[in-house]
């Protein structure tokens, strides 16, 4: 287990602070602000349970963030547009990370190699060798964006169905430009759920936090979903159908503010189907119109993008730093 090796230490003690939009907090009865940030009240690990980065790269992803702020909230472009119009949530999809960490392959939905692939139509499917480093792949649409209504939906959904997990997988979010060495919720504006040891992360560079006793083991078969509810800012996973307890409250608001994007973090030879609603979910509230994805594109809310503005592929925002 060559990736195994090369595991030694998630990174410092102290959390960054410059994003504080962070986890369980609540709105006050008619509040229009966002809640304050209060940390999560179960234990924080300083390492995680069975395997972890080293210090170097948990400092090189934060020269990345401090010298590439967030990407503001954009306006889709006219074919992203045109895409879901015609797709719905199959339009989404994830993209191969601009590093050669990544040793795997991905079938987006639309991709003329899907067919043989043994892939569900309407799910991306993604496969790693067991030399593959730690990386995050980020969904080329955001779940949630900042400029466009909710439509009075209730939030947003995806699931991830494991098929073969030798290495390690994460579920979460994140926020461009992510370092893509970093798995989801070690750094700033991002969340996930670590399917190792079943902790839970949000701008956690250490081991994490204990999620629930109702998930203490992720297998080849499961499937792991996460939501997001607008009301409250809170995200939830799911299990095999289940809704699991809210993990995180208060996050990623004032929702205009930023794109959040899904995030898959994978190290090691993986399989599994990402689903953003191309193809039935387990968990059954998720099928509803109320957490469709594609729901949050449409009356605009406001905000400083022009009509022309396009959203940037991950690699020409690492591009640009």
């Amino acid at each position: 287990m060559a990736w195994l090796k090369r595991l030694t230490g998630k990174g410092k003690a102290t959390a960054s602070s410059e994003h504080p939009r962070g986890a369980n907090s609540s709105l006050t009865a008619g509040s229009c602000a966002p809640p304050e940030w209060q940390p999560a009240p179960e234990e924080r690990h300083t390492y995680g349970r069975f395997a972890d980065v080293d210090e170097d790269e948990y400092a090189s992803a934060e020269r990345f963030c401090a010298a590439n702020p967030v990407v503001p909230p954009r306006l889709l472009p006219s074919e992203a547009v045109a895409r879901i119009d015609a797709a719905g949530c199959r339009a989404w999809r994830l993209e191969r990370p601009d590093t050669p960490r990544f040793r795997g392959r991905i079938h987006n939905p639309s991709d003329s190699g899907d067919k043989g692939s043994g892939a569900i139509a309407g799910v991306v499917r993604v496969a790693t060798d067991a030399e593959c480093g730690v990386v995050c792949l980020l969904s080329d649409l955001p779940i949630l964006a900042g400029l466009y209504d909710v439509h009075g939906k209730l939030g947003v959904y995806y699931e991830v169905k494991i098929l073969r997990m030798d290495g390690i997988l994460a579920v979460g979010t994140a926020c461009r430009p992510h370092p893509p060495w970093r798995f989801p919720g070690w750094n700033r504006l991002s969340a996930g759920l670590h399917l190792d040891d079943c902790r839970k992360f949000f701008e956690d560079p250490d081991g994490g936090r204990d999620y629930t006793p109702a998930l203490s083991r992720v297998a080849p078969g499961d499937t792991v979903g996460l939501g997001y509810a607008h009301a409250l800012g809170t995200v939830f996973f799911t299990h095999n159908g289940a809704r699991l307890p809210d993990a995180f409250t208060g996050v990623y608001l004032p929702r205009g503010a930023q794109d959040v994007y899904a995030a898959l973090g994978v190290t090691g030879a993986c399989e599994c189907e990402v689903n953003f609603g191309g193809d039935v979910f387990r968990w059954k509230e998720g099928n509803e119109w109320a957490w469709r994805v594609e729901g949050h594109v449409g009356t605009l809310s406001g905000g400083p993008s022009g009509a022309n503005d396009e959203l940037p592929s991950y690699g020409e925002a690492v591009r640009r730093r």
